[in-house]
């Protein structure tokens, strides 16, 4: 089984393209008939993300943290338990591509660090602002990003990496640290497609959005 988690923390404007891209993803015909489940972790929502995730054919799991590291590790360790070989990561205020999770397993590593094109661009990215992001990120094999939103891991490399920490960001690059560190092979790869988001309002202080507005606003 395929597990794809996704942390949500009030999410009600992006959350149904997100969770209908996954569950597209899910029904690719390269798949093979393996059975793919969806969760998303409800973190601390007080909108209407939950009323929302129980209209589509996925888990939840509701928590109090206001943690995505917590977030992350209670998804992973649910679909662990519900024998999930892989887990695909995204975002909730994301868009995986059809070919999603083919691209991912396709790559027959332990781990995936693909890359994200930003969907549309938020008003305050001037064309300046948006010629510094082109100038920094790298969309192409051999990039070196990390994002929560296009992250792939098998079940034993993730339990040998010790898992996602209850850290409040940068849990994905955290995971990432301790994988290449017990010697897993990561591809760094641009074939698995995500659109992101380029909202300001980021919902992890010092994950993506905070750096896209330090795009806008440099110091």
């Amino acid at each position: 089984m395929i597990g794809i988690l996704i942390p949500a923390h009030n999410e009600e404007d992006l959350l149904e393209d997100c969770l209908e891209a996954a569950l597209l993803a899910a029904q690719h015909e390269r798949l093979g008939g393996e059975t793919v489940e969806v969760l998303v972790v409800l973190d601390s929502c007080t909108d209407r993300s939950s009323e929302i995730v129980s209209a589509y054919p996925v888990h939840s799991l509701a928590i109090e943290a206001r943690n995505v590291g917590q977030a992350r590790a209670a998804g992973a360790r649910f679909l662990l338990e519900r024998g999930a070989r892989w887990i695909s990561c995204s975002d909730a205020d994301s868009r995986v591509a059809h070919d999603w999770l083919v691209a991912q397993l396709a790559l027959d590593v332990d781990a995936v660090c693909g890359t994200v094109t930003v969907e549309a661009w938020h008003e305050a990215f001037d064309e300046s602002a948006q010629i510094r992001y082109h100038q920094h990120y790298q969309a192409r094999e051999g990039h070196r990003h990390i994002h929560g939103a296009n992250l792939g891991i098998s079940a034993d490399a993730y339990q040998r990496a010790g898992g996602f920490e209850p850290l409040a960001c940068d849990e994905d690059v955290q995971l990432v640290r301790q994988l290449e560190r017990c010697g897993a092979n990561i591809a760094w790869s641009h074939r698995p497609q995500v659109l992101t988001s380029a909202r300001l309002d980021s919902r992890a202080r010092g994950g993506f959005g905070d750096y896209l507005r330090d795009l806008v606003q440099p110091g």
